[in-house]
């Protein structure tokens, strides 16, 4: 197994959790992420139309090209409206658990360019006020409301500072590392960009390249379902997708390894791709779980409806509590990126 540089991931994944991306609001990030890549003078980057990144290491004789996919993108919301009182009701963006982030801060990215800090609560939040209803009440993004930590009681007074209704609001991370373990927001899917960075500098520490043309496509859709259905190369003959395993009760993944998704909500993956990457993690001594998630979609599935002529693979790092506070160990990133590397090795 190629030996993957565990410090150079975690930092750059840290740094990636810390730079805002929900969904339509991840130039910044993307920006970020190319800056930390041209450590690689190999790659050529381009940018979409639609907003990914893209990146291209070409090798001469290539007859196969190859794409590995993993997304920027993250949830969040969007000012819905600006209510009387000067608190701003919300508009999920993807698959947010409201009760994953209440009471969590926040910043509103206000259309006047100002970042103004605020937190997320429940509406009727004083359980001295409203007694059981605090704890009783479903969460709805009708009744939760961003408080702003400006002076503002009115409507009149908020819009003053700026903000819109479709002002993004972005939730903190609050990224820790801890005896391996990455404890953070938004590890979906940045844990998995962060592995695929790391397999590329691991061949490139070892003085080797991929055995074929190979496109990194880092999109900035994945969350609303639409990430990667355009961006990869039309005569691309294998897609890597990589992202998240989902933990929990009658799962095989966990956070220690990774893990291969034969089946998700849009059906089976590609039956001979899968058995070309089992062979590689024997091959390479990497110890990974098979795993089938019901209500999960990616960025592989969203190119396969989109006309994609190509075999589609997914592997990703097992991720506890997903979409909420979620967490990953270091050793699921490393086998993670040793598995990107052995597939772009290979011919």
């Amino acid at each position: 197994m190629i030996e993957i540089e565990r410090g150079f991931m975690l930092n750059l994944l840290a740094e990636l959790l810390n730079e805002h991306s929900p969904t339509g609001y991840t130039e910044k990030a993307l920006g970020l992420l190319r800056r930390q890549m041209l450590i690689f003078p190999f790659l050529e980057f381009s940018t979409t139309r639609k907003g990914a990144l893209l990146a291209t290491w070409k090798v001469d004789g290539s007859s196969r090209p190859k794409a590995v996919t993993a997304h920027m993108d993250t949830l969040g919301a969007m000012v819905k409206e600006i209510r009387a009182n000067g608190r701003l009701s919300i508009s999920k963006i993807g698959g947010l658990q409201l009760n994953a982030v209440e009471a969590e801060g926040c910043w509103v990215v206000a259309s006047s360019g100002r970042l103004i800090r605020g937190s997320l609560l429940f509406e009727d939040a004083s359980s001295h006020v409203h007694g059981a209803k605090v704890s009783e009440t479903v969460r709805s993004e009708k009744n939760m409301e961003v408080r702003l930590d400006e002076m503002v009681f009115t409507a009149d007074e908020t819009k003053a500072l700026g903000v819109s209704v479709g002002d993004f609001i972005c939730f903190d991370p609050r990224v820790e590392i801890t005896n391996g373990f990455v404890r953070s927001r938004f590890l979906d899917d940045k844990a998995c960009v962060a592995s695929v960075v790391a397999a590329i500098k691991a061949l490139a520490d070892a003085g080797k390249e991929p055995a074929q043309t190979t496109t990194f496509h880092f999109s900035n859709y994945e969350e609303v379902g639409h990430g990667a259905s355009a961006g990869i190369p039309s005569d691309v003959v294998e897609l890597l997708t990589v992202d998240m395993a989902a933990v929990g009760a009658g799962q095989e993944s966990d956070e220690l390894n990774v893990t291969l998704c034969v089946k998700d909500s849009g059906g089976p993956y590609h039956y001979g791709l899968n058995n070309k990457l089992k062979d590689l993690a024997k091959a390479n001594g990497i110890p990974y779980k098979t795993d089938i998630y019901p209500y999960y979609g990616s960025d592989g599935e969203a190119f396969w409806r989109a006309g994609g002529d190509v075999a589609v693979s997914l592997i990703g790092p097992g991720v506890d509590a997903s979409h909420g506070y979620e967490r990953t160990h270091s050793n699921a990133l490393v086998n993670t990126a040793a598995w990107v590397a052995a597939f772009l090795m290979d011919a």
